[in-house]
């Protein structure tokens, strides 16, 4: 951030040295020396710019919007005070293009947005769907996206050869230029040097890169070939019209190379789905996959040989989508694990923002969402990103933290057992079950009947029968129902009964029914029978040591649990005091802390207790789709000798039992099975398996976060109320990305002083439609038009100012409206250089802004006014001087830049953008320096300085 800021100061420096040495020259012409020579021949000697008019005063004009200010010759101090309110204008006005153009690129992220879901039919006749985007990204890149960038300098081209009668102006093609030496050099260099030390970023579609690249230098090349060579300073129509046919071309060779569809169709080549929303991508192959593979689109069969939008055979790997979607959930879970070991203390809700914050950071995105985000960095609108990051965290804390009270709110009053069921010693006498009433109006008086019910335990001689009328009085909200239980010295086996409620009553007051009607048309409405209404009582017997298990032989356990209690279960008898020994079992999962702690030991079950926990602490190393298994063994069950003499007479007992054991061999195999379960014994399930699962919040979470976010939600919007919010709102903007996220950050002063100055132009572009409205087509439309207004009022300051100060429309537009109408690609680029794992998001689009602007900025205006002309009988004449020398330094200059690029490839630099810090440094110098010899040169060539076309 340093570093940026200092480059930011040095260039209005170098720029005001830059104007200052022109000034001296135009006011001391002694000191460039001799006047340069005419040449190129009389045609072009003709048209070309010669002494007298090198040395001529530049007048002020009526411009497009504005009138001239009068009177025409003013004093020193008159010059100053204009100028310095020209200025003052023309950066207000910068401003107010970018906030309007962040409307248009929001737009157009809108647009180019759009997807559509397609079916896809495997040959074994299951079928999947996935998403795909409508609009190719290539071809919107160059399209919507290098218009959305370029608006302002391509407007500004068109509407000045309109506005001044189609005769041919400086000032536009200049800034076309101007602008695009600005893009090469310096948002280039400047996106070389703020990767961070160390990291690399290579250009992806580096097919598209080549094509874009070299479409750019050859649309200058054509400028000068049609300027001096093919029809010297005169332009044609169809001159005019096939450089304006250049730009579908150029769209359609960039989408050839992206597409593969020349010499690549002989490469095999597949299709696999994406990591996020199951987007379609290709990748070349060493072999072909089936062809038998059908879409469905529209409700319509589409054999894949005929999938146009597709452009080529797919063949969906299912297996490979099933891998990138579980490579992107192992990245998820290892962000999260990084945070909360990073910030322990943080809650949840700051957690999952800092999460959101970083998969948003690193998910790909457009060259129109980069551009929205520096425009709102810049201008006190906030973090796009954080601010999303931060919403949506609340939205998941308070879901999760939103409980469903439908009970307490329910409008019918509910009556239900809880818990559903009971245990209990046959030696306990009686067992206490709750009945409760929930929800409807407390201060009625309702009743329910309950009732007793045999199942394996018999009524008369394993409990007493019970049954009756619970009432809730007002405000009561649990009762209970008390029930005797019968002891005897039998063993037995365990046995339960039930009890059941009924006929649900609502009473005027205690013991008075309301009248028959009444309660048939009211009761149900008012109170009913909740669930459950049956409760299950199951009845331990304690005249023998009992049986020991667990309750089930797999327990499924999170991994995010901690401490697991293991419940040891002892049934069919309770009596005498049992050691029962127990240990962990290796299985996928490993102890010694890895997956679990190693446990082992002892349980011993005092007299009467039939149930004992082992605990197992379970490691928490959060993996997605976790699903590893250890084991919980229980080792064979010793009855402990007792000093008391019912201890003795239960060892002699066992005794006689283990002598007569030949002798029952004789009885019936029943009695004989009930007679070894008196003495203690292992139960069904001695080894429990034990799962251990991902946590299901931490998955739940994971799942979020993969799901990729639609970047045009992000910066669209649905509704006029919103947006006028959001013009009236200063949110900070800070983008560092170290900074702690989760806090309420104040916005800085800065971001104060950006948004007072800025307010107006957001307040009254927040009439602008919003972007949901056709498709975002509304908004597209209305801020295409705004921009052109704009523009129109910045050539003619811009225009007034140049006059003013006496520098010469070519020397502003490529020193000021240049830079201005750039400022906002800088910043974008810069932070796509720092946040996006590639660099085409930040270098790879310059290449095509620049092609985009020479053959819609120059091949429309000139198109134009070629036809206007020839109407007339006339020829369109354009000064070929300053325009060709400058098209021809930029040619020149492009090539070295390009070719610096492609070297800094090799392994020893490792990509484009970014590198050691030397390279890095030493890059940057030099495209820094290319843009100020450019500059220099441009403006001494105009002022005739040095020799030109």
């Amino acid at each position: 951030m340093g570093h940026w800021g200092q480059s930011s100061l040095l260039s209005p420096a170098l720029r005001l040295a830059v104007v200052t040495v022109i000034l001296l020259l135009k006011l001391h012409p002694s000191l460039a020396g001799s006047p340069p020579e005419t040449g190129l021949g009389g045609s072009v000697s003709a048209v070309s710019t010669n002494k007298s008019e090198c040395s001529k005063a530049e007048q002020c004009s009526k411009g497009v919007m504005l009138p001239i200010w009068e009177p025409q010759n003013p004093s020193f101090g008159d010059k100053v005070a204009r100028a310095t309110v020209y200025f003052v204008a023309l950066v207000y006005m910068f401003l107010g293009v970018s906030i309007i153009a962040d409307r248009f690129m929001a737009s157009i992220e809108v647009i180019t947005s759009q997807e559509k879901e397609i079916t896809i039919k495997k040959p074994n006749g299951e079928t999947t769907t996935t998403t795909v985007r409508i609009w190719n990204e290539t071809v919107s890149n160059l399209t919507l996206m290098a218009l959305g960038s370029s608006a302002p300098e391509i407007l500004l081209s068109v509407i000045e050869v309109i506005g001044h009668g189609f005769d041919a102006g400086t000032l536009g093609p200049s800034t076309i230029v101007g602008s695009a030496a600005f893009n090469m050099f310096v948002i280039i260099g400047i996106c070389v040097y703020v990767v961070p030390d160390g990291e690399t970023r290579k250009v992806k579609h580096l097919r598209v890169f080549f094509v874009t690249a070299t479409w750019s230098i050859f649309a200058y090349i054509w400028l000068y070939l049609i300027l001096c060579v093919i029809s010297p300073g005169v332009v044609q129509v169809w001159e005019g019209l096939l450089t304006f046919l250049f730009f579908p071309i150029c769209v359609v060779f960039a989408w050839v190379a992206d597409r593969r569809l020349l010499f690549y169709k002989y490469v095999y080549k597949r299709y696999r789905t994406g990591k996020q929303r199951g987007m379609i991508i290709e990748t070349e192959g060493d072999r072909p996959l089936p062809s038998k593979v059908d879409i469905e689109m529209d409700g319509k069969m589409l054999n894949s040989h005929g999938v146009d939008f597709l452009d080529g055979p797919l063949g969906l790997d299912l297996d490979e989508k099933d891998l990138d979607e579980e490579e992107t959930r192992r990245d998820m879970a290892k962000i999260l694990k990084e945070l909360k070991q990073k910030h322990p203390d943080k809650e949840v809700e700051q957690l999952i923002e800092l999460a959101n914050y970083q998969v948003l950071s690193q998910q790909q995105k457009s060259r129109a969402f980069y551009r929205c985000q520096a425009t709102r960095l810049m201008t006190g609108a906030g973090n796009i990103l954080k601010k999303h990051a931060a919403d949506q965290a609340r939205k998941a804390v308070s879901m999760h933290e939103v409980r469903s009270d439908a009970g307490d709110n329910d409008p019918i009053s509910k009556i239900f057992f809880e818990p559903g069921s009971y245990q209990c010693l046959e030696n306990c006498g009686t067992v206490a079950v709750n009945v409760v009433r929930r929800g409807g109006d407390l201060g009625k008086t309702i009743s329910v009947e309950y009732r007793t019910e045999d199942g394996t335990a018999n009524a008369g001689s394993d409990y007493e029968f019970t049954e009756g009328v619970v009432v809730f009085k007002p405000s009561e909200t649990m009762k209970e129902i008390r029930v005797g239980i019968i002891d005897d010295d039998i063993f037995e086996e365990d046995e339960n009964f039930l009890i059941h409620l009924s006929n649900v009553k609502v009473l005027i007051s205690e013991g008075e029914e309301p009248e028959e009607s009444e309660s048939a048309n009211h009761v149900d409405s008012v109170a009913c029978l909740g669930l459950p209404s049956t409760a299950t009582v199951t009845i331990f017997d304690d005249d023998h040591a009992g049986i020991f298990t667990f309750e089930e032989p797999v327990c499924h356990v999170s991994e995010s649990v901690g401490v697991m209690e293991v419940k040891v279960l002892r049934t069919s008898g309770a009596r005498g005091v049992v050691m029962l020994p127990y240990k962990t079992v290796e299985g996928t999962a490993r102890g010694n802390g890895e997956d679990f702690e190693d446990t082992h030991g002892i349980l011993e079950f005092q007299n009467d207790e039939i149930f004992k926990t082992v605990n197992v602490k379970i490691i928490d190393d959060e993996e997605y789709e976790k699903n590893k298994t250890f084991y919980l063994e229980i080792g064979e069950p010793r009855l402990v000798e007792s000093n008391d003499t019912k201890g003795q007479e239960g060892q002699e007992q066992q005794k006689e039992e283990e002598e007569e054991e030949e002798a029952l061999t004789g009885k019936d195999e029943e009695e004989r099975r009930i007679a070894e379960m008196g003495r203690p014994m292992l139960g069904d399930h001695v080894k429990l398996e034990i799962i251990i699962e991902e946590s299901y919040e931490f998955k739940n979470t994971v799942d979020k976060l993969i799901k990729k976010t639609n970047l045009a939600l992000l910066v669209g919007t649905n509704s006029w109320r919103d947006q006028f919010i959001e013009a009236i709102t200063v949110s900070a903007g800070e983008d560092d990305d170290d900074e702690e996220c989760g806090e309420e950050k104040l916005p800085s002063c800065f971001d104060y002083v950006m948004h007072f100055l800025t307010v107006f132009w957001k307040v009254l572009f927040a009439f602008v439609p919003p972007t949901d409205y056709w498709n975002g087509w509304a908004c597209f439309v209305v801020s295409i038009c705004m921009i052109g207004l704009l523009t129109a009022v910045i050539g003619d300051l811009a225009c007034h100012f140049g006059c003013t100060v006496g520098l010469k429309d070519s020397v502003t537009a490529v020193v000021f409206v240049a830079l201005g109408t750039s400022v906002p690609d800088t910043f974008a680029s810069k932070v796509a250089a720092i946040q996006d794992q590639y660099a085409d998001a930040s270098i790879g689009n310059v290449t095509g802004s620049n092609a985009v602007n020479v053959f819609l900025g120059i091949g429309v205006a000139w198109s134009i006014a070629a036809i206007y002309h020839q109407s007339k009988g006339e020829e369109f004449k354009v000064d070929p001087g300053t325009l060709a020398f400058s098209v021809t330094l930029f040619t020149i200059f492009a090539f070295i830049s390009v070719a610096t690029l492609m070297y800094r490839r090799r392994p020893e630099i490792g990509g484009e953008l970014g590198g050691p810090r030397t390279a890095k440094a030493l890059t940057t110098m030099l495209f820094v320096s290319l843009w100020l010899l450019y500059i220099l040169f441009s403006s001494l060539e105009a002022y005739c300085h040095i020799q030109g076309f």
